[in-house]
């Protein structure tokens, strides 16, 4: 009997948990009223389907859909146009800082439609918008469709786990499925700092806070020195842009908590050295040192187009272990490539790896695969091998 109890009160938290999952907070009011032409836009984006919104003096308004981009209904915009038509959903701070010449990044909830990321900057000395549609809730890793399994990340006890690529790869959007993953499973206490939130979390099986750089700090190294005397399991960067965040996430994952973070770099070795090379030359050693004893995992990924124009990761990851420690100290970053092969029963795959398996799931071009591979020989010789068996 106590089995079979057991059992339901399972299924109940379960539901429960799949409930919560679903429920985030609302941390800006829906807009509409003021902002009725962008609100079309963005409708007519979402109607079909479309991944951005681009807003360009002389211009009508552009949408990509399917990764194509393509003109909306409308008259070409000038300027003045996109800025009375993005104004009123931004902040007086970013207002300021946009007036004063810099590009500014926000979120915002448009009621009916759902939440964007928009990037305002100016182009030819006009203004421009740059309108990102976001999934209307957080996706599950097995809608991602990576080639191989990484939800072993969020499971993970401690140390640094670097996702990593290009603009627009997917890196936030592979960081909130995996917030998700740990928040569907584990009781855990999960602290983000992004700018701008994205995706808005759900308290789940885990209780999350997160931190918005500019409404509630002022900057990510203030921002992640609060979260470490909040006692948190997990803390999520955003991105890691300066030295003083790499600092206090490499000194947080080296005391024991696990460590989610974003960085531009093209694979392993690229991102311990971008790291390494923030700091002054004569800091250098010792960040490779921390780094070696801190980093957990380098999950690299960038978005291909499929045969049906959908978009898919092809990622590679490294698990961090003994041998690739080593090569981080002796900064014999060449050789971390060898390690994925090496610990490859850990979980650990290739770029090729990945590429090979999209071929063969039909999904990807052979061609646009060679083209893509790192190291092409390598890719010809998974795709001959697994065929010639057959």
């Amino acid at each position: 009997m106590s089995d079979v109890r057991n059992h339901r009160i399972d299924d109940d938290l379960d539901r429960l948990v799949s409930e919560l999952h679903q429920i985030a907070p609302i941390r800006s009011a829906p807009i509409t009223s003021d902002t009725p032409e962008l609100a079309e836009w963005l409708r007519q984006v979402r109607d079909q389907d479309g991944s951005d919104l681009l807003l360009v003096a002389g211009l009508p308004p552009l949408a990509r859909i399917k990764g194509q981009v393509s003109r909306l209904r409308g008259e070409p915009l000038s300027g003045d146009d996109i800025e009375a038509a993005v104004s009123p959903i931004v902040p007086t701070r970013l207002k300021e800082r946009y007036r004063d010449g810099e590009a500014v990044d926000l979120a915002f909830t448009l009621k009916g439609l759902g939440r964007f990321r928009m990037n305002l900057h100016r182009e030819r000395g006009h203004q421009a918008a740059a309108i990102r549609a976001l999934p209307t809730r957080v996706p599950r890793l097995s809608e991602l469709h990576f080639s191989h399994d990484v939800s072993l990340l969020a499971e993970l006890p401690r140390g640094l786990v670097l996702v990593c690529g290009p603009t627009g790869s997917g890196k936030t959007t592979t960081l909130a499925a995996l917030i998700a993953e740990i928040n569907t499973k584990h009781s855990r206490h999960i602290v983000t700092v992004e700018d701008p939130i994205e995706y808005e979390h759900g308290h789940g099986r885990s209780v999350i806070e997160q931190v918005e750089i500019g409404m509630d700090s002022p900057d990510f190294p203030t921002a992640l020195r609060a979260a470490m005397r909040q006692a948190p399991d997990v803390i999520v960067v955003g991105e890691m842009r300066d030295p003083e965040t790499m600092r206090i996430a490499l000194a947080a994952a080296e005391t024991g908590h696990l460590v989610l973070a974003t960085v531009h770099a093209t694979d392993a070795a690229a991102a311990v050295s971008r790291i390494a090379d923030a700091f002054p030359v004569e800091r250098q050693n010792a960040v490779r040192q921390e780094m070696a004893m801190a980093l957990a995992a380098v999950l690299t990924q960038s978005l291909l187009q499929t045969k049906t124009r959908s978009l898919v990761p092809v990622a590679e990851l490294l698990l961090v272990s003994y041998g690739a420690r080593q090569h981080i100290r002796k900064n014999a970053l060449q050789h971390l490539n060898q390690e994925i092969t090496i610990t490859r029963k850990a979980g650990s795959f290739t770029l090729e790896e990945s590429l090979a398996k999209l071929v063969l799931g039909g999904v990807l071009d052979r061609a646009e695969a060679m083209l893509r591979a790192a190291h092409p020989e390598e890719l010809e010789s998974l795709l001959r091998g697994v065929m010639g068996s057959g």
